[in-house]
């Protein structure tokens, strides 16, 4: 089984995916930030590096969702199918011209269709974090990235607001796997029974996806 996890920055996927590897016994593959040398210089002038930041995520996802699709099983901290929705954004607030937008558009397409010449060609199940939006902020500050941090900065508030927004809809329109929503704000998984619960859900999507496809 290959299970992708998806969700806004902050909101603890990066927890959940540590949770669901160690509890399945497969190997996680965590979103490329902390060795990033691209997401200071993007906070710090989003306009300048926009481009060049989305063209780092993406190179990195595409790798990881490749090597995760040609083994047996697999988390994925986020993925190349979530990918295009920060692009977009981006390219909404004008730090992405249209024609970067273009060249990326053209770059994740062909990406996409070599994905479809593996034998595995998508993932068995995405498990989609949400919480609401002043919880998201909470997390944010606490974990304390200092680029990440938005109370001198409200234009870094707004983005952070739109991106939540936006992945409400994203999730909607997700097709490409099955698919289930976890509340994190209910349960929040610094509580150790709130973990046991979060997994016996995800154990429970994986039984009836086994069954749909025996």
């Amino acid at each position: 089984m290959v299970i992708i996890t998806a969700g806004m920055i902050g909101v603890g996927k990066t927890t959940l995916t540590k949770l669901i590897s160690e509890h399945l016994g497969t190997k996680p593959f965590y979103e490329p930030v902390t060795d990033n040398p691209v997401l200071p210089l993007y906070y710090s002038n989003p306009k300048q590096y926009g481009f060049l930041l989305q063209i780092y995520f993406l190179n990195r996802r595409f790798s990881m969702i490749k090597k995760a699709l040609s083994d047996d099983n697999n988390v994925l901290d986020r993925s190349i199918y979530e990918d295009a929705l920060f692009t977009e954004q981006n390219h909404l607030d004008g730090n992405i011209s249209d024609q970067e937008m273009d060249v990326y558009n053209e770059l994740i397409n062909n990406m996409m269709s070599e994905l479809q010449q593996l034998r595995k060609k998508a993932p068995d199940l995405m498990v989609y974090s949400d919480t609401d939006f002043d919880t998201i902020l909470y997390r944010i500050k606490k974990r304390a990235r200092p680029y990440e941090q938005f109370d001198s900065n409200p234009g870094l508030k707004d983005y952070y607001y739109k991106m939540w927004s936006a992945y409400k809809k994203w999730y909607q329109d997700y097709d490409k796997s099955p698919k289930m929503k976890i509340d994190l704000q209910k349960y929040d998984l610094e509580n150790k029974e709130n973990q046991k619960i979060v997994l016996e859900m995800i154990d429970e999507k994986l039984k009836t996806i086994r069954k749909v496809n025996a």
